[in-house]
């Protein structure tokens, strides 16, 4: 629960990627380097939003417990008490999914 002590600032979005599926459907092992990249993470922490030119608020589109796609490269490494997470803009994300 690191990440409760950790606000990101502006439109950034603390996220948690899904972890890695290591067996097949059919029950085989995957090795480590034939594991994809997981895309799907959850949003954890949001920043209050950007400034506009004229001085208003625009609020982040996404909030703490969505499920969203993010994209193949970017986003920064955060390491909090021993556990990787990743800090993206918010307009870097490609999309949200519904429940």
């Amino acid at each position: 629960m690191a990440f409760r002590k950790f606000l990101p600032l502006f439109d950034r979005v603390l996220v948690e990627r899904f972890a890695a599926e290591t067996v097949t459907k059919g029950g085989i092992m995957l090795p480590e380097k034939s594991q994809g990249k997981v895309l799907q993470a959850t949003v954890l922490a949001v920043g209050p939003g950007n400034r506009t030119k004229a001085g208003d608020l625009q609020p982040v589109s996404v909030k703490a417990g969505d499920r969203v796609l993010l994209p193949e490269y970017g986003g920064t490494k955060v390491t909090l008490d021993d556990k990787e997470y990743f800090l993206f803009r918010d307009g870097d994300i490609l999309g949200k999914y519904l429940e």
